[in-house]
């Protein structure tokens, strides 16, 4: 139905006219934060073109005209472009997982993104800071979500560590090991749940234990509304006495972004929309 829709769209916008913003980062599959009910569409067209005001569609003005990559036969500004559209609107949490889903799925590189984010544009400072804290290394929004927890907690955190045994067998990969230590901090998505997964965890953790690793696994509700608790586990593995202010940098950032209430509510009135609903 998406695809269908941005078709039918594609038919009604001026010439030179491309998606960008949210809608072309759905339509490239990137790792998106909670979408609005009614998220409108984000189009590009060059500074001279007409094109009468539609309460479904935010269209930027741009010069020189937006450039184009054709996807699925639409015109999609390039994955940098897109990403420097969504910095206008979204949080530093939500820019910082579509950055890390563009890096991890190969879309662009780092320098890419910097060259995009030098001039002088609305959302570069943004884009700069996001790009500041994204990691090709992520293999999920929520592996993202809880590297930043740590990050915002001053939590020093290795994503994707090979771990070993004593004797240098290869036990696996880890979401993240808080450095200096043994304890692994992982995020198990639904997917851990299905039979044959599951059973491959409990081995994987069973190994892991026996080489003396302390694994901590934790669902998306901890990582949004529960935070203190992970952290609490970080600070016990680096021997620090527990201080429930650590994480109000993080719950700034959660509050800021479209994975809250408040952040969705925020992001409606930055495109003049009273009202937005968390899909």
């Amino acid at each position: 139905m998406f695809l269908t829709d941005l078709h039918a769209w594609a038919e009604r916008l001026p010439d030179g006219a491309v998606f960008t913003g949210l809608t072309a980062a759905r339509l490239r599959g990137l790792w998106v934060p909670p979408m609005p009910a009614d998220l409108p569409l984000f189009v590009a067209v060059p500074r001279s073109a007409t094109h009468s005001k539609r309460a479904q569609v935010v269209v930027s003005r741009e010069t020189p005209s937006p450039r184009s990559e054709l996807v699925d036969g639409l015109r999609v500004a390039p994955v940098p472009a897109t990403l420097l559209a969504c910095a206008r609107d979204l949080g530093t949490l939500d820019l910082v997982v579509l950055v890390d889903s563009a890096l991890h799925l190969g879309l662009c590189t780092v320098a890419d993104l910097r060259a995009v984010a030098a001039p002088r544009r609305k959302g570069a400072p943004r884009l700069r800071r996001a790009i500041d804290h994204a990691d090709a290394r992520s293999e999920s929004p929520y592996e993202t979500l809880l590297r930043l927890l740590h990050l915002a907690c001053d939590v020093p955190v290795e994503p994707q560590p090979e771990l070993h045994d004593d004797t240098g067998v290869f036990l696996g990969r880890a979401d993240l090991r808080i450095r200096g230590t043994t304890t692994l901090q992982e995020y198990d998505g639904a997917d851990h749940l299905e039979r044959s997964r599951y059973r491959r965890d409990r081995r994987r953790d069973s190994r892991l234990a026996g080489a003396g690793y302390v694994r901590h696994g934790y669902v998306a509700e901890e990582v949004l509304a529960k935070a203190i608790g992970i952290i609490r586990n970080a600070e016990a593995a680096l021997g620090l006495p527990h201080d429930p202010r650590r994480v109000r940098p993080w719950h700034a950032l959660v509050r800021a972004s479209l994975f809250s209430e408040a952040g969705t509510a925020a992001f409606g009135r930055r495109l003049g929309r009273t009202k937005q609903r968390a899909a």
